[in-house]
Order: structure tokens, then C-alpha cells, then sequence
């Protein structure tokens, strides 16, 4: 290689023309340069000599090569024919250009001096003297030009030469990153293949197939427990088992529009597709959400935070005062954090609320569970690009959302318990909906990426109709933990049934992958009745969109190469049933928050003493005095420590006189038996909202 080339090489390269070539015996290599040694070992002798006499030759052309190097030779290929045309043939057209202007040169040489020698005549002339000056004037300028375009022809005769002497330079330059450039490809494709035939390996292998039937079970259940399955068992368990369907739009010209009314969608007749009745809009309209977000707030609310301090985070710094100390005692700064607690992040979920007043609208069940799925599904848009953390909330702590003038809803939050970390959500719509939710959060670290995985059901009740719909969150990935950029994946499936009317929504998310030709954070699944029969088809992207399609047809496709046979759907034009709002300007300096984000941590008055807005450490966070955040971060994590402790040692104390102790008791939910799942769950029981009227937070405990 060139001195020029082995600036690419990749490390560990010896440059061949100053190595030593050795044998140790019969099958051993020494390639030794300096420092750097290298001991091969061939199969045979006759393999050895075959090395030996290959290293020699490359050997001696790389000699040759440091001793001459305008020499177009080289260890890699040389360059195409049509590469050395292309080329001579641009050196050609210049070595024209310049025979051009030395022509151009010579007549303005030859005419110049003409010129010059006229001027000299009207000199001689008596003529008056200012007409003198003006010839003499011109004369020199003449010169000046004559000079001038000299110059010029010289300067393009040395760039010419010059372009004659790299020329080979830049082409051997251009021909080795080409061959670095197929090399790669065909890296990556061989990187490809081998990584479907590993997937297809664990798939077919029978350890791996009774592993993930008995991860399936444990989807199924929907008990939303984490598994103890290993790492690929958990990120292929519900992606195995999704029904694979293919979608195909019918033609709109064999498919009229009738006046009827789309409740009658559960019957899969295309005429039941209403643009003008249904409560679906129409692609090319503007959408639903977007009208809602159109319509003017009672109160302004603010627009903008601080910006977020550019600070340096020193990971050692934190280490090495972790050494010695329980994991639960270790502090966190505020750097991993963003100035918004958990319980106001469960609350931002409701960005999209307005589906749900959609939803309400809707005569057909399959035709609200889109609604339904097209809500859940929004839920994760907010945090593609928001990788820090909330703030754990300290037991007791609440936050409340009070938009009934504005949207019809209320909403109210509290941490019920710290140890698993807990919240309860309970949210009132005046517009005929009531939704409810516990949810813990299990976390796992796997070295290169953590995986957080919410336990718990949300419930969500429709007023007029009674259905009640049941689903769990998907598991959400945080990758790049150690090393790189932070980025946030969502895999696995939600099951939204609807425990009256038995309808169910299977929504697929598919896990990223570098080899996927699918669209990234895509979102699939198909909403069918009691029966099963489905009846609408929904597809999109968790951070950008959801559409629903409505069944026409049904048929049984080809089988895949797993066995599994795909059932082709024929569907009408997709409607958009949700659509992200864009962020607000400058959000990239404000955490990512969306413009609801903005507003969830605006200090208001009358909430309660336990609200998160009233959080010290978060409010300082968010005016940006990070040092400050930290410290009161400290002494309210000691605090809340001091109140375990002492409530542990009231349990001891119970315990030993044979009393009963109930531990923590939450200020505004009670623990009932779900109907529905059978599982211990908190629900509201009133109160707040009417001691809020009153003022009267006598019942609220000092945690901050």
C-alpha cells in the first residue's frame, strides 16, 4: 500500500514492504515489522510454502511500490478500463483547453504588439498634448493586459501539469475506497444472512419452541408479570405468536357509498362505509385531533420552560461514592432526570383524550374499539425522543389535573406505595367516560439496554353503553445504556377486550431491527367481534400515527415459511383516526415536551400540599439550579427513609404485641378486587375534589 493508503488501513495493518518473513517449522509463519509480530500456523506444509511464496510476492510489489510512486501497479486490483478512459479522456479535453489559449496566447501576443507599435506612431504625431496622454494611457493598459493573459496561460499550463502528476494518485485513491466500499456491502449482507439463520435456528430449535410456549402462556394470562424466561425468550415470546394477515385495499369503483349509517359496520358490508355518518373522517380531511387542538383554552396556559442547562455529567464522580453503599441509598443526581415526576407522566397519557370523546360518539362496538386502540397507541408518542427519567414520587405524593372547563376532564393521581413503586390513576370525563389504572413498574437491566415493563391493567368505561374495556402497556426498551446515544424502543403486543360486548383488539408492536424492511415503530392489529370474525384493520406508527381500514373480505393466503398461514384482508380506503401533534418549537431545548408536557408542572394554586408542582428539588431542576436540585433531591429521599423506618419499627412493635398493622394507608384510593381481572387493585373513593372546594388538607401528610 501507499503512504496515502495506509492512512485507511484498519489497526493492527503491517505495511509489507519493511516486514520480515520467518518459519519457526514445518507449519509455523513469523510476519514480524517493528514492534508488531504476527505467528501463523498453516494446516500443512504445503499450505505454509503456499503462504510463504504469496507473502514474498506482496513482498516485493509493495517494494516496488514505496520506490516508485507514480507506478499505477498496487496490491489491490487496478483500476477499471473504463475508470483509466474516463480519465485519460478528461486530460485530453485539457491538454485541448490549453492548446486554446496558448493559441489565444500567441494572437494576443501577435496583436498586442500591433496595438503597441500603432500607439508608438500616434505618439510620435504633433498632435496636441491631451491627446497625447490619452494615447499614451491606452498604451499601458495594453501592456497590463498583454501581461495579464500571460499570466493566465501559465497558470493553466501548471495546472495541467499538475493534474498530469496526481491524476494516477487520485484514481488509485478513488479505485481503493470504491473496493472498501464493496467490501462493506457485502459485509453487511453476509452479517445479514447469518443473523436469519441464527433466528431461524432458535425458532426451530426444542428447547427454544418450549421456552416460548411457556412465555405465550404467560402473555396470554395478562397478568402482566415480568418473566424469568432469558433475554431472546422475552423479545420473541408475543412477536411468534401475532396472526400474520396481509391487507389489500379493494377498488373504490366496485364499492359504492350508501346512506346508511356505519353502526352497522359489525356486518363487513362496503357500503356501510359512511364518510358523511360515520364518526370516522376521512384521510384527506383534516382530522379530529387536530380540530380539538384548534379550539382556544379558557385559560392560557404556558408555552415554554427554562432551557436545559448544557451540564457535564462526570460518571466516575458518581461511582465512586456508590462504593460501600446500599443500591437503595445510592443518590442519583438530577442530570438523569427530567423536571416532571412519574405520576404527572402517567397523566400526560390523556394528551390525546379527545379520541375518547370520539369514541363516546360511536353506535358500533368494533367501531369504538378503534378508538380505544388509536388512544393506547398514542400514549407511547411522547416519549420517542424523551430518554431521561421522571422523578420517582415519594409515597403519598399526588397530582391533580383539573380540565373540566376546558375538556370535560378531571384527573388524579397518587403514589400508593414505594416499595414496589406503585401510582393510581383515576380519570372523570363529563363527556361519558371514566377511565382507572394501577401501575408498577418493573424494571431489568441486560448490560446494553434495560427494559421497563409496566404491571397492571388500565380500565375504561363508556357511560351510556357500559363497555368496558381492559388492556396492559407493552414493554418499553431504553438501549444504549453503556455506551452511545440513548434511544427508546416499545415491543410486544396489547390485547384490548371489551368485557361486554367480548370484542377484542390484537395491536402487534414490532421491535426494532437494522435488517427489517418494515417501517420503524410500526404498529398492526386487527379488531374483530365475539365471534372472532374481524372487522377492521388497524396500521400506523406509535410516534406518528394510527389509520383504520375496514374489512370487506376475508381469505385464506399462502403459507409462510414458518408454517403459519397468512388470511388476506380486502379493506376500504384507510381512515386517519390519530395523528401527533408536532412539538413546540425549541423542544429539543426543553427535554422534548410535548405542549401538554409544558404545562403539567405550571405552579396553580389551591392543589394540594402533597401536588408534585410543589416538589422542591423538581422545581428547582426545571429554573435550571441543578447543583441545588441535588441537594434537596438528598434530603427528601433521607426523609422519606426516616418515615419507613419508622413505620417499620410500628410494625415490629404491632407484631409483638399481637396486634394487626395495616402499613401505609393511601389518602384517596382503597384496594378493592377488580370484577373484572379478579386482581387487587386501588380505585378512587372520593374526597379530594371536594376537600380541594374546601381547602381542608388536613388529612394530607408533610412529605416534602
Amino acid at each position: 500500500r501507499t503512504q496515502a493508503e495506509m492512512a485507511h488501513t484498519c489497526r493492527g495493518t503491517i505495511n509489507l514492504s519493511t516486514a520480515h518473513i520467518d518459519t519457526e517449522d514445518s507449519c509455523n509463519i513469523v510476519l514480524s515489522n517493528g514492534g508488531r509480530t504476527y505467528h501463523l500456523k498453516a494446516n500443512s506444509e504445503v499450505e505454509r510454502q503456499r503462504w510463504v511464496t504469496a507473502l514474498e510476492l506482496a513482498k516485493a510489489k509493495a517494494i516496488r511500490m514505496r520506490n516508485n510512486q507514480s507506478d499505477d501497479s498496487g496490491d489491490e486490483e487496478p483500476a477499471s478500463q473504463s475508470d483509466k478512459s474516463e480519465l485519460h479522456g478528461t486530460l485530453k479535453t485539457l491538454s485541448s483547453k490549453l492548446e486554446d489559449l496558448s493559441t489565444c496566447n500567441d494572437l494576443i501576443a501577435k496583436h498586442g504588439a500591433a496595438l503597441q507599435r500603432s500607439l508608438s506612431e500616434l505618439e510620435n504625431l504633433k498632435l496636441p498634448a491631451e491627446s497625447g496622454e490619452k494615447i499614451k494611457a491606452v498604451n499601458e493598459r495594453a501592456t497590463l493586459f498583454r501581461i495579464t493573459s500571460n499570466a493566465m496561460i501559465n497558470a493553466c499550463r501548471d495546472f495541467l501539469d499538475l493534474a498530469e502528476t496526481h491524476s494516477r494518485k487520485w484514481q488509485r485513491a478513488l479505485q481503493y475506497e470504491r473496493e472498501q466500499r464493496i467490501r462493506l456491502e457485502e459485509t453487511i449482507e453476509q452479517l445479514a444472512k447469518q443473523h436469519n439463520s441464527l433466528e431461524r435456528a432458535c425458532r426451530g430449535a426444542p428447547g427454544s419452541a418450549g421456552s416460548a410456549g411457556t412465555a405465550k402462556g404467560s402473555v396470554q394470562s395478562a397478568k402482566g408479570e415480568a418473566s424469568d424466561e432469558d433475554e431472546e425468550t422475552e423479545y420473541f415470546d408475543a412477536m411468534e405468536d401475532a396472526p400474520a394477515f396481509i391487507t389489500v385495499t379493494a377498488d373504490p369503483k366496485h364499492h359504492r357509498r350508501s346512506g346508511s349509517n356505519l353502526s352497522g359496520a359489525s356486518e363487513g358490508h362496503p357500503e356501510d362505509w359512511n364518510l358523511e355518518d360515520s364518526v370516522f373522517e376521512s384521510s384527506n380531511q383534516s382530522s379530529y385531533n387536530e380540530s380539538c387542538k384548534d379550539l382556544l383554552p379558557k385559560k392560557r396556559r404556558r408555552t415554554r420552560i427554562p432551557d436545559k442547562p448544557n451540564y457535564s455529567l462526570n460518571l466516575w464522580s458518581i461511582m465512586k461514592n456508590c462504593i460501600g453503599k446500599e443500591l437503595s441509598k445510592i443518590p442519583m443526581p438530577v442530570n438523569f432526570n427530567e423536571p416532571l415526576s412519574m405520576l404527572q407522566r402517567l397523566t400526560e397519557d390523556l394528551e390525546y383524550h379527545e379520541l375518547l370523546d370520539k369514541a363516546v360518539k360511536c353506535e358500533s362496538s368494533t367501531e369504538q374499539m378503534c378508538f380505544v386502540a388509536a388512544f393506547s397507541v398514542s400514549s407511547y408518542s411522547t416519549t420517542v425522543h424523551r430518554t431521561a427519567k421522571p422523578f420517582n414520587p415519594l409515597l403519598g405524593e399526588t397530582y391533580e389535573l383539573d380540565r373540566l372547563e376546558e375538556f370535560g376532564f378531571r384527573s388524579l393521581c397518587e403514589q400508593v406505595s414505594h416499595h414496589p413503586p406503585a401510582a393510581a390513576h383515576h380519570v372523570f370525563s363529563k363527556r361519558g367516560w371514566t377511565l382507572w389504572q394501577e401501575i408498577t413498574i418493573a424494571s431489568k437491566f441486560r448490560g446494553k439496554y434495560l427494559s421497563i415493563m409496566p404491571l397492571g391493567a388500565i380500565h375504561l368505561e363508556f357511560h351510556s353503553s357500559g363497555n368496558h374495556y381492559v388492556w396492559r402497556k407493552v414493554t418499553s426498551t431504553v438501549h444504549n445504556i453503556i455506551v452511545g446515544k440513548l434511544w427508546i424502543d416499545q415491543s410486544g403486543e396489547i390485547e384490548i377486550v371489551n368485557h361486554k360486548s367480548k370484542d377484542k383488539c390484537q395491536l402487534k408492536f414490532t421491535p426494532y431491527s437494522y435488517f427489517s424492511r418494515d417501517v420503524p415503530r410500526k404498529v398492526t392489529g386487527v379488531v374483530s367481534d365475539a365471534d372472532g370474525k374481524a372487522h377492521y384493520v388497524m396500521s400506523g406508527t406509535w410516534d406518528e400515527k394510527m389509520e383504520c381500514s375496514k374489512i370487506v373480505q376475508s381469505s385464506h393466503g399462502s403459507t409462510s415459511s414458518e408454517g403459519k398461514q397468512k388470511t388476506v384482508y380486502q379493506t376500504l380506503s384507510p381512515k386517519v383516526l390519530w395523528k401527533k401533534y408536532p412539538l413546540p418549537e425549541n423542544a429539543e431545548n426543553m427535554y422534548f415536551f410535548s405542549d401538554l408536557a409544558l404545562t403539567l408542572n405550571e405552579p396553580e394554586e389551591r392543589v394540594a400540599p402533597t401536588d408534585s408542582r410543589l416538589r422542591p428539588d423538581q422545581r428547582l431542576m426545571e429554573s435550571g439550579r441543578w447543583d441545588e436540585a441535588n441537594v434537596e433531591k438528598q434530603r427528601l429521599e433521607e426523609k422519606q427513609r426516616a418515615v419507613r423506618r419508622r413505620r417499620e419499627a410500628e410494625a415490629v412493635e404491632a407484631l409483638e404485641e399481637g396486634k394487626d398493622y395495616e402499613g401505609y394507608i393511601p389518602l384517596w384510593f382503597e384496594r378493592k378486587v377488580d370484577p373484572v381481572t379478579g386482581e387487587l387493585i386501588c380505585v378512587y373513593k372520593g374526597g379530594y375534589w371536594e376537600a380541594k372546594d374546601k381547602q381542608d388538607w388536613s388529612v394530607c401528610p408533610d412529605i416534602f
